[in-house]
C-alpha cells in the first residue's frame, strides 16, 4: 500500500471508532462540545503517530482520549467553571450516538444526568476508572495500562467511586408508560396552578436545579416540595414576556433525554428549554431545568432530525 492509501485506510479505521470514543469522552466530561474537541485532538495525534507501531489501535485511541479528557478535567479553567456552581451536564436526546452503549443498567445509568452530576464529586482518575469499568467493561489490567496506575489502585478507585455514586443515587427504572403519565400529570398541574397535586407528585426530599437560562452566576436550587411547586407554577405559566423572549408561542413536547423523561420547550424547531425528571416509586425525585443556549445546541440539532409526535401542549 502506498502512503496515500494507507492514510485513507487509517482514517477510515479511526472514523469507525469515533462514536465509541465520543461516548467515552462525553461520559468523562459531561459536555458534547468538549467531547468532540477531545476526539478531534485524538485524531490529530493518530495522524501524527507512527501507526505501524500501534498494535491495537482501539486500545491506543482509548488511552489517548481518556488522558486528553483527564487533562481537561484537571485544567485550571475547568476547575473554575465546575466549582463555580453554574455547571450542569449537556443534555442529549435519546438516540444520539454520543450516549453510547446502553445494553446494561450500568451503561444506561452512567450517562444519566444524575450520575454525570454525581461524578463531579469524584477525582478525575476515579471518574475515569468508573466510566471505563461501568460503561465500557474494561478489565482492571486494561484500566491500569490506560491510566498508568496499578491494578490494585484501579480497584481502589472503583470502590471509592461506586460508593460515592451509589450512596446518593436511587437505582430505579420506571416503565415508560408510567414515566410519561407522571410527567403529563406534573405538566397539567403546573399549567393549571394546582399546588396540592404538584406537591403530591414529589417525594418529600425532592430537589430542583435550574441554570437560570445561563444568566445566573450559580445554579438555582429548590429543596422542598412547596418551593418546587411554586417554581413549576411560575415556570410553566405562559406569559407574553416569555413568548417575546423566545420569539413566539412554543410547543411543549415529551421526550427522553439521557434516558430520563423530559419536557422540551420548542418554538419552531429550536429547543430553548429542557426540564428533565428523575423518578422513583412513581414520584418525582429531582428536576433539572436547562435553558442555557450553549447547552442545547446538539440537542436542538438532534431534535430537528427527530420525528416528533403530538406535543403535550401545542401552543404555550
Amino acid at each position: 500500500m502506498d502512503s496515500t492509501t494507507t492514510d485513507r485506510f487509517d482514517t477510515r479505521r479511526f472514523e469507525a471508532g469515533r462514536s465509541r470514543l465520543a461516548s467515552l469522552a462525553y461520559r468523562l466530561l459531561g459536555s458534547a462540545a468538549d467531547a468532540e474537541d477531545a476526539v478531534q485532538d485524538a485524531f490529530l495525534q493518530w495522524q501524527a503517530a507512527d501507526r505501524q507501531l500501534i498494535k491495537v489501535p482501539e486500545a491506543w485511541l482509548t488511552k489517548v482520549v481518556t488522558n486528553l479528557c483527564l487533562d481537561r478535567l484537571r485544567s485550571a479553567q475547568a476547575r473554575r467553571e465546575r466549582t463555580a456552581g453554574a455547571w450542569l451536564p449537556e443534555p442529549l436526546l435519546d438516540g444520539d450516538p454520543m450516549l453510547g452503549p446502553a445494553d446494561t443498567f450500568e451503561q444506561r445509568e452512567s450517562v444519566s444526568l444524575a450520575v454525570l452530576m454525581l461524578m463531579e464529586r469524584l477525582s478525575p482518575v476515579e471518574r475515569a476508572v468508573y466510566v471505563l469499568r461501568e460503561a465500557f467493561s474494561h478489565s482492571h489490567a486494561e484500566i491500569a495500562e490506560i491510566l498508568g496506575i496499578t491494578q490494585s489502585a484501579s480497584q481502589q478507585h472503583l470502590h471509592r467511586a461506586r460508593s460515592r455514586v451509589t450512596a446518593e443515587r436511587r437505582r430505579d427504572e420506571v416503565d415508560p408508560a408510567t414515566a410519561r403519565r407522571i410527567v403529563e400529570e406534573f405538566l397539567a398541574a403546573a399549567t393549571s396552578g394546582r399546588t396540592d397535586r404538584l406537591v403530591a407528585l414529589l417525594t418529600d426530599d425532592a430537589t430542583a436545579i435550574s441554570d437560570g437560562a445561563g444568566l445566573a452566576k450559580k445554579l438555582l436550587l429548590f429543596d422542598t416540595p412547596e418551593r418546587i411547586a411554586s417554581l413549576a407554577r411560575a415556570g410553566f405559566k405562559s406569559t407574553p414576556a416569555k413568548q417575546q423572549f423566545v420569539g413566539g408561542t412554543s410547543a411543549l413536547h415529551y421526550a427522553l433525554v439521557n434516558g430520563a423523561p423530559a419536557i422540551l420547550i420548542v418554538p419552531g424547531d429550536q429547543v430553548v428549554g429542557a426540564v428533565t425528571f428523575d423518578l422513583a416509586d412513581d414520584r418525582i425525585v429531582a428536576l433539572r431545568g436547562i435553558a442555557s443556549p450553549a447547552r442545547l445546541v446538539r440537542l436542538t440539532e438532534a431534535w430537528r432530525r427527530h420525528e416528533a409526535g403530538e406535543p403535550l401542549i401545542a401552543e404555550w
